[in-house]
């Protein structure tokens, strides 16, 4: 088949498109007519943030979340096996990372449906270029546990394999339940860790610092509901 599965970036706030989607990808989103994703209403505002050439309500979509079965995501590439084009749109940053995009991705390998990514952010490879830690060998850890006891066994122990392997530790967390986490990070790591956090990317508001536990303990900086990228090396 000579159709492809397009993975389209999308902006990490209300910044301006122009300022982090490439313009040729915006071209390329431009020409698409179906799409599977995380929330439709948020999807139609982005496509109509880009202008598309084709008018919404002649566009098809299907809805990718936790509450999607397997015998529906089963449907979703039948556009494609039809031999039309498709994008996967995220809720932010970068389909099939930290996304339920991916299980999709899968499939079209297995059908063998050509996958092309689009260029555009990550907040994930921002903040560890800008972390000044050790962007050559780093896990990402997705989402800690949301109980306490379970987030701050999970902190210690990617703490201990930082040192161990000389490894960063990325992790993220919902936006409101960001201070509380980063109370965790500086009660519980070893005071001479090194704690990035990457706030606000792409945004006006952007801030990236990296200090040690013993530094961070001196000032907490206020992050509550914030989007924030983690990144512990010890």
């Amino acid at each position: 088949m000579s159709a492809s599965l397009f993975l389209i970036p999308t902006t990490l706030g209300d910044s301006l498109v122009e300022s982090v989607i490439p313009n040729e990808a915006i071209e390329k989103i431009k020409t698409l007519s179906c799409f599977i994703v995380e929330n439709e209403r948020s999807a139609r505002r982005y496509l109509l943030r880009l202008g598309t050439k084709i008018p919404i309500d002649k566009m098809e979509f299907m809805v990718l979340n936790k509450t999607t079965t397997q015998q529906e995501m089963e449907t979703f590439l039948k556009p494609v096996e039809e031999n039309r084009d498709m994008g996967i749109i995220s809720e932010a940053g970068v389909p099939g990372v930290a996304d339920p995009g991916a299980d999709i991705v899968l499939r079209a390998h297995e059908k063998g449906i050509r996958v092309i990514p689009l260029v555009g952010p990550s907040s994930i490879l921002l903040a560890i270029m800008g972390s000044g830690l050790n962007g050559q060998n780093f896990t990402f850890h997705g989402y800690l546990p949301i109980q306490s006891k379970e987030r701050i066994n999970k902190i210690k122990l990617i703490e201990s394999k930082s040192v161990q392997e000389s490894q960063s530790q990325i992790f993220m967390e919902t936006p409101y339940r960001n201070q509380k986490v980063l109370e965790d990070l500086v009660r519980h790591c070893r005071l001479e860790s090194y704690l990035c956090l990457a706030t606000d990317l792409t945004l006006d508001s952007e801030q990236i610092r990296t200090k040690k536990i013993r530094e961070w303990k001196k000032e907490l900086p206020n992050i509550h509901k914030r989007p924030t990228i983690f990144i512990i090396q010890g």
